[in-house]
């Protein structure tokens, strides 16, 4: 949390022009990992609107947590800030983020506000082959933090062309505790159960699933990798699938791309879906 100290605050909106025209802004959050709408509820306190939060119902009670907590600390928010439970009422803006299904349900439903929608995405890592242990065992938490849930979660590999795998299954095991979560095995026996009786060649990490595919959104407890021989080869892959990919990991230098462990520290100004927020909160309707 120490990207909500005062000094960053200040640093991030200080390109920004913040006007008093206030608008009143519809948050529909996704519940795919803990407080992840907390980014866009700080954005429109932020840029002085007014907030209805419509929290995921599987994130509720830290929401509920972290507004009551503004409210006590910070009096003035109570007329800024709402939780509604119920169907939106009176907003001029809104921010949703949702499944790809649900992207075409808020296109609908919302074509008359001045919209914000996100919906599916996943986050890669480039192996080069000239790692640190270090460097893996950060990848191991751009990977299986909150379970592989979010869409900056790492789910996707590309991998030098004769890398041993075995070295990935190894410092991976870090995380094997997880198996001791019941959702989290359930998944894992039943997609090692479904590749096998299909007889689909996959590695077994007692916990994950490592499996080729030239996909990028694998089920949960499932890692996607492919190999490539020239860097130019993933950088066409990239390209070709910008819309699909949230965070790019790797220490090659990589466009747009960050350092192996930082997939889940993001800064207050890397937007999600590469969407600057603050500036659609600032922008007339």
């Amino acid at each position: 949390m120490c990207e909500l100290e005062s000094k960053n605050l200040r640093n991030w909106i200080s390109k920004y022009n913040i006007q008093n025209e206030i608008s009143k802004v519809a948050i529909i959050m996704a519940g795919n990992f803990p407080l992840a709408g907390l980014h866009d509820l700080i954005c429109v306190i932020m840029s002085g609107n007014q907030v209805i939060i419509k929290p995921a119902s599987d994130d509720k009670i830290l929401i509920n947590f972290f507004v009551e907590f503004l409210h006590e600390k910070f009096p003035d928010t109570k007329h800024l800030i709402k939780i509604s439970n119920d169907k939106l009422g009176d907003f001029d803006k809104v921010i949703a983020t949702g499944s790809n299904n649900t992207f075409n349900y808020f296109e609908y439903y919302f074509r008359n506000k001045s919209t914000l929608l996100r919906k599916n995405r996943t986050s890669v890592a480039i192996i080069s082959g000239n790692e640190s242990q270090t460097d893996l065992e950060l990848l191991s938490d751009d990977i299986f933090m909150y379970f592989g849930l979010g869409c900056r979660n790492v789910s996707k590999l590309f991998i030098p062309e004769g890398y041993d795998l075995n070295i990935l299954k190894e410092k991976f095991k870090k995380y094997n505790h997880i198996v001791n979560h019941n959702k989290f095995y359930n998944n894992y026996n039943y997609q090692k159960t479904i590749n096998t009786m299909n007889g689909e060649l996959f590695i077994d990490g007692e916990y994950f699933l490592m499996k080729q595919s030239k996909e990028f959104a694998p089920p949960i407890s499932v890692i996607y990798y492919d190999f490539y021989n020239e860097i130019l080869e993933v950088q066409e892959a990239l390209k070709e699938n910008k819309n699909q990919i949230q965070c790019i990991v790797t220490s090659l230098q990589i466009e747009n791309s960050i350092k192996f462990g930082e997939a889940q520290k993001p800064k207050l100004y890397q937007y999600a879906d590469d969407i600057d927020t603050l500036d659609f909160l600032l922008t007339s309707s």
